[in-house]
């Protein structure tokens, strides 16, 4: 993601939220490898809870659809 874009949307969700985790990646390489990039504005207490709702919310939508 291109600076610009990306500061446009930190500037945008710090304007609106007390806290946000931004998590990027590129498109992975040949071998696989993927280059990922977070950040987060707020208190970090906070981001962590937002990760792990974040990771509940992704594994339950997983276990959902093995189940259809």
């Amino acid at each position: 993601m291109g600076n610009g874009v990306q500061k446009r949307i930190k500037d945008r969700l710090a304007k609106n939220h007390a806290c946000y985790v931004l998590i990027t990646c590129e498109e992975p390489t040949e071998n696989g490898d993927m280059q990922v990039e977070m950040t987060y504005e707020g208190d970090a207490a906070l981001a962590a809870c937002l990760l792990q709702g974040a990771q509940s919310f992704l594994d339950e939508q997983e276990e959902n659809q093995h189940l259809q």
